[in-house]
């Protein structure tokens, strides 16, 4: 992927202040609002509709208040700077649209807005959005619509307050936890929440809404603040069990902060060697916007080690490498990454702990939180696994793993098809006691999830199988027809998986049929909610049963088929 020329948008650089790149803006309060505003106004012209640029940006907004509108386009994460989201208050919107898309906004992906309070001064925000695209640590004073009029396909809130009314509109999916809304509208799939006051209750499939009363284990995502003096640092939270509710509403979160001064300010010049060094020794990372080119994984090899991406910072795996791997360490944090797959084929492009790891502590887990996997689109790419965990109590935070079943029109890059851009599965877990909240992976010619370990969790999964197969006989595991989207081990004992949908939408060849939706051992330890298949278009293709031989075909004819609970009881 070849970087263009691009401007850069400096805010105030006060002396105290990190050097982060000039991809990195810092807006400060003493700015004049017609300075932050056209700052802002450009990067979005620029990122409005830019799918798949190798641009890359940071907005990151000092205590204070400001009275700015914030358009937010591709890969642009925009984030306050305070210990609390209230510390810098946005009175405007901090918005995003799909006007590029005509209000279809199915592949408004790759963004961020967190830890910020907006006030809209009509009372009204709107977070058009699908998957890659997390909402996170806002206070809003006002209602939330995740629509622009035509079809969105699901997405990711956690750590908010919503004093109004959130409307799903048109979203097909989405997965809210752990926050205060003041009320919800709509439902068309699979709406989840877990652990959020003020959400409706349970009554899937008619709407198919499912609540969750609490998360049993949660840590959030750590960010980056400052405070009146000037120092910087990342806040790492606490770990929560049986969370409710936000992080931040009853004042100082429970966490620590880690002074800048430990981290490795990287930028994408910066010389591979220089982060592994200091890595090795010690250092925590902290990955400034832009591609990231590794022919050689970054190695985590000590506990407690963070490392957080700004602006969907990318590793790019160039020599058919993993562009990270952890050793069997606990409580590693990584967050706030986009991972791309080279035109060699790697195995694996992250694995979290060695194969038959022994590793990890309940009370220290590990981290992965808006880790975002790409195979095809921009460039060819080629992977067997995208993410193995083999560690021991995992945390998986808002993860989209994807094979791209399209790619860049405008300019005919289009890396996408059955042979060029390839990926076996997307992910693969042989750690016990790992949970995912918020897993999106879709288009693997194969099992799009393995799950190996036990007492494993999933709270929301979205899954579209892959278009292109060219045929029945080309997709297909052994005796049965196509590849089940969730495959739980013969030999695990005990799993538990809500609000799952999972689509099938073969239009190379409508005609292919897939077994089932989900695959698991049939014994008392092992169990689902809230399960949905779809077969898109009208009927392209067919899912024989939800879960194993369970539940009618979604097809043509019957396209969306339900099941309340597996074993049904």
């Amino acid at each position: 992927m070849a970087s263009a020329a691009l401007p850069a948008f400096a805010g105030v650089q006060a002396p105290r202040d990190p050097d982060l790149g000039d991809r990195v803006t810092i807006i400060d309060p003493a700015m004049p609002p017609e300075r932050i505003q056209a700052i802002l106004d450009a990067i979005f012209r620029q990122q409005e509709s830019a799918h798949f640029t190798d641009a890359r940006y940071a907005v990151l907004f000092k205590p204070g208040r400001y009275a700015v509108d914030v358009n937010i386009g591709f890969f642009t994460q925009v984030a306050g700077l305070g210990l609390l989201p209230d510390d810098v208050t946005i009175d405007g919107h901090v918005h995003v649209e799909a006007d590029w898309a005509h209000g279809m906004a199915l592949d408004n992906f790759w963004r961020s807005a967190e830890n910020l309070a907006v006030r809209p001064r009509d009372g009204t925000d709107r977070w058009a959005v699908s998957q890659a695209a997390p909402y996170r640590r806002i206070h809003l004073h006002g209602d939330l619509a995740l629509d622009d009029g035509g079809w969105s396909s699901g997405g990711f809130m956690a750590d908010c307050r919503v004093e109004g009314t959130i409307r799903s509109g048109t979203q097909q999916q989405w997965f809210t936890r752990s926050g205060t809304i003041g009320g919800w509208e709509g439902a068309n799939w699979n709406m989840v929440f877990a652990g959020v006051a003020g959400a409706p209750p349970t009554r899937f499939p008619d709407p198919p809404i499912t609540n969750v009363a609490a998360l049993p284990g949660m840590r959030e995502k750590p960010f980056l603040h400052c405070d009146a003096k000037g120092e910087w640092a990342v806040f790492v939270p606490a770990m929560r069990h049986d969370a409710q509710g936000t992080t931040w509403e009853s004042g100082k979160p429970a966490g620590r902060s880690i002074p800048l001064s430990r981290f490795l300010i990287a930028k994408p010049d910066t010389p591979a060697s220089r982060i592994d060094a200091a890595l090795a020794n010690g250092f925590h990372l902290l990955l400034t916007p832009g591609i990231y080119r590794r022919s050689k994984p970054l190695r985590i090899t000590r506990p407690g080690t963070v490392i957080l991406g700004l602006g969907l910072a990318t590793l790019l795996a160039t020599d058919g490498n993993a562009v990270l791997t952890t050793a069997n360490v606990p409580g590693v944090t990584v967050a706030g990454l986009l991972i791309d797959a080279g035109p060699i084929r790697s195995p694996v492009l992250m694995q979290i702990g060695e194969p038959k790891a022994d590793a990890g502590r309940s009370d220290d887990p590990t981290l992965l939180a808006d880790i975002f996997f790409r195979v095809g689109g921009t460039a060819i790419g080629r992977a067997g696994t995208c993410l193995e965990i083999n560690s021991h109590h995992v945390l998986c935070d808002d993860l989209w793993i994807w094979r791209a079943d399209h790619g860049d029109k405008a300019t005919a890059r289009v890396h996408v098809g059955w042979t060029e851009s390839t990926g076996e599965q997307g992910l693969v877990v042989n750690g016990d006691d790992v949970a995912a909240y918020g897993l999106f992976v879709e288009h693997f010619q194969r099992h799009q999830v393995v799950w190996n370990g036990e007492r494993g969790r999933t709270l929301f999964y979205q899954s579209e199988l892959p278009y292109d197969p060219p045929s029945q006989a080309a997709y297909g595991d052994g005796a049965q027809s196509g590849w089940s989207s969730y495959k739980v081990s013969d030999r695990v004992q005990r799993h538990h998986a809500t609000g799952l949908g999972i689509y099938a939408n073969f239009t190379a060849d409508p005609t292919i049929v897939v077994d089932s939706a989900i695959e698991a051992p049939d014994r008392p330890g092992i169990g689902f909610d809230s399960i949905t298949t779809i077969a898109l278009g009208g009927g392209k293709g067919t899912i024989a049963h939800l879960v194993n031989d369970t539940g009618p075909a979604a097809r043509a004819g019957a396209i969306r088929q339900t099941l309340v609970r597996y074993p049904e009881r």
